[in-house]
């Protein structure tokens, strides 16, 4: 079974780091789902223009920061400089956006599992995924509280596998598609990341009678949650963890 003894997450993942309790990938955003109780954490990953690896959800800086243009046209240190919090409330004013080593510093502090979305900007992603992989490889050899890789991109999860083969994969779709299960092992993916709108009970046991695992993304409704979590699916990505943080102990077929 694919992944069977090794699943690293939580039933209920926080997205974004906070979900939508703080500003999104920033390291106050960790340090909010942990004060809800919250077990694992989901962030997105992309390239500065001198090949840094930041959490960043967007390609452009106008919607979550008070800069303007392109990340992977932007350097690091310029990046680094940038408001990322003031856009959500002004008590998250000066907030910055961290780096991958930062961010997996403060889970490991706060013991949060962690789905590492690797999140290319367009024509990057290869060397989005090599870079991540890279990250993993010189600082995180070992990651006790649990990590996993997921993309929509298949290049970018074979070329972190290349350099971090040690940490499972997740293909991340949108609806999944009638081929899913050869696309997973076409980038060695132990599970699907699919959007929660998409599936139903037949299809969650599908996947799963297959060997895979499963996470679905994003779900807000704590009577769906507990329904999704009862037909076997493995993690649901939230902006309520702390609401959901009672289906954390959930215990469903494997």
């Amino acid at each position: 079974m694919h992944g069977a003894a090794a699943w690293p997450l939580p039933p209920i993942v926080a997205h974004r780091c906070g979900g939508a309790l703080a500003p999104e990938n920033t390291l106050v955003g960790l340090d909010v789902a942990a004060a809800q109780g919250c077990r694992g954490v989901e962030f997105d990953v992309m390239l500065s223009a001198d090949g840094v690896p930041l959490l960043i959800h967007d390609e452009t800086l106008e919607r979550t920061t008070d800069g303007c243009g392109r990340v992977a046209a932007t350097s690091a240190a310029a990046l680094r400089g940038l408001d990322a919090g003031a856009w959500f409330a002004p008590r998250f004013a000066g907030e910055r956006l961290p780096t991958l080593d930062e961010a997996l510093a403060r889970c490991t502090t706060l013991d949060l599992a962690v789905n590492i979305e690797i999140k290319p900007s367009t024509g990057h992603d290869a060397a989005t995924g090599r870079a991540v992989g890279h990250c993993l490889r010189q600082n995180w050899r070992s990651f006790a509280p649990g990590l996993l890789l997921s993309s929509f991109s298949p290049v970018a999860l074979l070329a972190a596998a290349e350099q971090c083969p040690e940490y499972p994969r997740g293909l991340l779709v949108e609806h999944i598609p009638a081929d899913w299960q050869a696309r997973c092992i076409a980038v060695g993916a132990i599970a699907l990341h699919a959007d929660t709108r998409h599936v139903d009970e037949a299809l969650t046991r599908t996947v799963r009678a297959a060997g895979y695992r499963l996470a679905l993304y994003t779900e807000n409704d704590m009577v769906r949650i507990a329904r999704l979590l009862s037909w076997g699916v493995d993690s649901i990505i939230t902006d309520n963890p702390g609401a959901n943080y009672g289906l954390q102990g959930v215990i469903h077929t494997p």
